[in-house]
């Protein structure tokens, strides 16, 4: 709800120019369920996946995501967020207005450098039988991420083909999957932006993460009283 009544109020998501969907899975008890589906009723703003909600899934999401904004919508672009995060939508469509690149791009916090979590014990830990190299392919994290059209476009595509790599965590298999394309002829644009905040919020930050409802009503009020 606070999603919706903060950066969802942005002129762009109102006019429709930006659509918002919230992608949320089942719940294990059926009146959790029953009242998602009454809410997703009311604002339709709710697209209802078609199993248990858990972290280790959100790869389905990702992958959902890219079919909605290409196949429902026929979005130029299409970005994946968290709903814990605060998102700039006039300084995002700015900041691609100014990149002016639509195809083969992943713009986001990007990371061309990281090495997977051997540790059992963290949270993001992979085995060497899930990924056997010493480094990933260039990703953008997470919380907040955009690909062209045509990135998930093919992702759909090879999805329905069965040929997309499984990798349980969806913003490095986004990179992987990407990184594919590249190898396949595909001209890939990665433009990292450090505005989006893995941490916190900071001045001048495009994507905020880790705002609780509280923090992102005080983020929309001061947008209000500075725009």
């Amino acid at each position: 709800m606070v999603v919706r009544r903060t950066w969802m109020q942005y002129d762009d998501v109102c006019s429709g120019k930006v659509a918002v969907r919230f992608f949320v899975g089942l719940h294990k008890n059926e009146v959790v369920n029953e009242e998602l589906w009454n809410e997703g009723r009311t604002y339709g703003d709710i697209q209802l996946m078609p199993f248990v909600d858990y972290y280790s899934l959100i790869l389905w999401k990702t992958i959902a995501i890219c079919i909605y904004g290409t196949n429902v919508l026929s979005a130029k672009y299409v970005m994946k967020t968290d709903d814990d995060a605060f998102v700039r939508v006039d300084e995002i469509l700015l900041s691609l207005r100014q990149v002016n690149i639509s195809h083969g791009l992943l713009y986001g916090r990007v990371n061309s450098d990281s090495q997977p979590h051997r540790d059992p014990y963290n949270k993001w830990y992979i085995t060497s039988e899930e990924w056997r190299e010493e480094s990933y392919s260039p990703w953008a994290h997470g919380l907040g991420y955009i690909v062209s059209q045509d990135i998930a476009k093919e992702i759909y595509t090879k999805h329905k083909r069965g040929e997309l790599k499984v990798f349980k965590l969806e913003d490095v298999a986004m990179g992987i999957w990407i990184n594919e394309m590249k190898k396949e002829g595909f001209d890939v644009t990665y433009q990292n932006d450090g505005r989006i905040l893995v941490e916190g919020c900071e001045d001048g930050y495009v994507v905020a993460h880790y705002q609780e409802p509280r923090q992102m009503m005080c983020l929309w009020d001061k947008f209000q009283k500075t725009k």
